[in-house]
């Protein structure tokens, strides 16, 4: 069990006036616990109050061991789990936080069990503590971060006329297993031409042909560290928009990195980076948020966005990913990791961002 974190956590139940919370999301399990579990469709919950103690239950296949300070509950398919978590709450308790994930059969079951029961959404303490990374997940999203640049590096040697865009999402996994990481944070995101307008396009077996943009938006795993990045290419002769268009994405994303800093709303570092494409007229093809926060999980709260007024304080580490998408035409989008540092930002990523002459 991490104390440390569980500290943090604890203090935050405080703030919120919640006496015990119930955390079933398996990235804050594993953040608390160091244990990873994938339960499936049956119930992992891990029980915290107030005074700093935690208590895991689990079915017993899934084959765990008590850790100190972290007693554990099993209970087998024959049982009524529910029942077995309910039993095992204070009859005292008055209010309980339920984590934001946890599967609505198993709440209302409780709520049945315990009708003097007040729930409340109860992730925030969890979620606030995940936000502040400390030294060790820093230096592990470092890594993360400069494993996917090499990755990404030597994919884009590769990249030839004719490849697909599936092809080369499955041509990066290789690389990046190949190179140490246990997988993808996420789908690789590739995408050719007018496909380069559709944030999210899903990529598909699309030739790629001269004169074609190209958005890398590629992530790996890294020991539980997700990595996230962006980075447009041309391949051939980019046309004189193309070129305007890049630019301005360039100059964004460098106005976004640049606002970073302690004390600073994220909507204000949003306004940073969109001001520059608002500016040329691009407003409205720039259609999504600045940034997300990443760690364990790729999207992490809080978000970069014009209506988050969360402040960045040392510790965080959150993208800045501005983009300019002209339906039919092409897109772009230049993303880079930060962390927040005493008096500004660390950019993690080192793949470089070229200008565009």
């Amino acid at each position: 069990m991490n104390t440390s974190r569980l500290n943090r956590v604890s203090a935050g139940m405080k703030r919120e006036g919640l006496p015990c919370i119930l955390v079933s999301d398996i990235e804050s399990i594993y953040y608390l616990t160091g244990l990873w579990v994938e339960p499936g469709e049956r119930m992992l919950a891990l029980v915290i109050t107030d005074d700093g103690k935690a208590c895991l239950f689990a079915n017993r296949l899934f084959a765990l061991t008590a850790r100190p300070g972290l007693p554990l509950v099993e209970y087998d398919d024959t049982e009524d789990c529910v029942a077995v978590l309910s039993g095992h709450l204070p009859e005292n308790l008055g209010v309980i936080g339920i984590d934001k994930r946890w599967a609505s059969h198993f709440l209302i079951r409780l709520m049945e069990k315990r009708p003097g029961l007040r729930v409340k959404v109860g992730s925030a303490p969890v979620d606030e503590a995940r936000m502040i990374k400390d030294a060790e997940e820093i230096a592990a999203m470092r890594e993360s971060s400069h494993l996917n640049d090499r990755v990404l590096s030597a994919l884009m040697e590769t990249v030839r006329e004719g490849d697909t865009e599936a092809g080369l999402g499955r041509r990066y996994v290789d690389i990046a297993r190949s190179m140490g990481a246990a997988g993808c944070s996420f789908a690789p995101l590739i995408c050719f031409g007018p496909h380069c307008a559709e944030p999210h396009h899903d990529s598909d077996e699309t030739p790629l042909k001269p004169g074609d943009s190209i958005i890398f938006d590629v992530g790996l795993n890294l020991n539980r560290a997700m990595s996230d990045m962006t980075r447009t290419v041309f391949f051939g002769e980019p046309t004189e928009e193309m070129k305007r268009v890049y630019e301005l994405v360039r100059r964004a994303n460098l106005a976004g990195k640049a606002a970073v800093k302690p004390g600073v709303r994220m909507c204000d570092i949003d306004r940073a980076a969109r001001a520059v494409i608002e500016a040329a007229g691009y407003g409205p093809f720039f259609t999504h948020r600045t940034g997300h926060n990443i760690g364990i999980g790729v999207h992490e709260p809080p978000d970069v966005s014009a209506v988050c007024e969360v402040v960045a304080q040392p510790g965080m580490i959150f993208s800045i990913e501005p983009g300019i998408y002209l339906p039919g035409k092409f897109g772009v989008r230049i993303e880079d990791l930060v962390v927040v540092t005493e008096d500004g930002c660390e950019v993690l990523n080192r793949l470089e961002i070229p200008e565009m002459k």
